[in-house]
């Protein structure tokens, strides 16, 4: 569901160019998703190949890290293990969720309202069989480095940024703060022009980058507290929350009584929740150590052959991409040389 922070962070906007010669580590699920929703034909329905398997994420991911690459970014990916016993009610309400979007679509295109069956379409995509490893292949292809978390890929991909492995910790979702991530940046792999649902409008979606010191400094608080603010709100531990409590009226009772076990109005639906699993699963998350990073070079003909002759990708289109990729890449090389003359 997303912890919905926005009112409560301070939020500085930024570019992506911003980002050059530093590693970012992306919440790969969050990323790929991402793909899947935005990345659709005119009929709503994801992108395939000639077998009918779904190309929407590796499209994202094809062309994003052309940019990031061009841009002198170091993207890492970081992927879901298992996730917490507890995450199980959440992962239930999304599946329902999917289910009553597709039989709105069904029912939306069935009556001609495409437009408005393009919007249920986005509700629909589900990461299947297959999907994470395709991602793996193209990843490696581009010489980019991916960890496999052993629990949430966000705490893994916050814990690269508290121990310096990363710059900053990419994702749409604010739990990252709650995990610890020492920077955040939203609208990373997403940014740029994206159309109005129902309108024949489109805005820029700009990147946007919050220091989680900055922000518990702003408000006054502890990443402690930030958690019990978390829970109060509802996390993907306990999507439900507490009732008609949003994020300024959570960190207002934080502030005023401390923690959650001090607040006199919620003690009775407080024993109803383990919400000292939660506190843990936040402060001190499964994580993978990471020891090392390592880039490979661009693999230009394996990625050509993959996209095109596997995956029934355009050649021209593939091509001209990874052209201008290349480019970049011997422009950016040529003036590191003249730097060092």
């Amino acid at each position: 569901m997303g912890l919905d922070l926005k009112a409560l962070c301070v939020r500085e906007k930024t570019t992506l160019e911003s980002f050059a010669s530093k590693i970012v580590a992306i919440d790969a699920y969050n990323a790929i998703y991402q793909f899947l929703s935005i990345i659709r034909g005119p009929d709503g329905l994801p992108l395939t190949d000639y077998s009918g398997k779904i190309t929407s994420h590796i499209t994202g991911l094809f062309y994003r890290n052309i940019n990031f690459l061009s841009l002198g970014i170091k993207p890492v990916y970081v992927f879901d293990g298992k996730p917490p016993s507890l995450k199980s009610a959440e992962i239930e309400r999304r599946k329902q969720i999917k289910k009553e979007a597709t039989i709105k679509y069904e029912n939306a295109v069935s009556q001609g309202r495409y437009e408005e069956a393009k919007k249920y379409a986005q509700q629909t995509s589900i990461l299947k069989d297959g999907m994470v490893e395709d991602s793996k292949i193209l990843l490696g292809l581009f010489g980019i480095p991916f960890v496999d978390a052993p629990s949430e890929g966000e705490a893994t991909a916050a814990h690269m940024t508290i121990t310096g492995q990363a710059h900053v910790s990419a994702s749409q979702d604010f739990d990252s703060l709650l995990f610890g991530a020492k920077k955040l940046v939203r609208n990373f792999t997403n940014s740029g022009k994206r159309k109005l649902p129902n309108r024949n409008t489109t805005i820029e979606v700009e990147p946007e980058i919050i220091d989680l010191v900055k922000t518990l400094n702003a408000l006054n608080i502890t990443r402690d507290q930030l958690v019990d603010i978390g829970i109060l709100i509802g996390t993907d531990f306990n999507p439900d929350g507490f009732e008609r409590i949003g994020p300024k009226t959570a960190l207002k009772a934080v502030k005023q009584y401390g923690r959650l076990e001090e607040i006199p109005q919620i003690q009775e639906k407080l024993d109803q929740i383990d919400y000292r699993q939660i506190r843990n699963i936040f402060l001190n998350p499964k994580v993978a150590n990471v020891s090392e990073l390592k880039f490979g070079d661009v693999d230009y003909q394996g990625i050509t052959t993959y996209l095109t002759k596997d995956r029934n990708f355009s050649i021209e289109r593939v091509e001209a991409s990874l052209n201008r990729l290349k480019k970049s890449l011997e422009k950016k090389s040529h003036n590191l040389e003249q730097w060092f003359k």
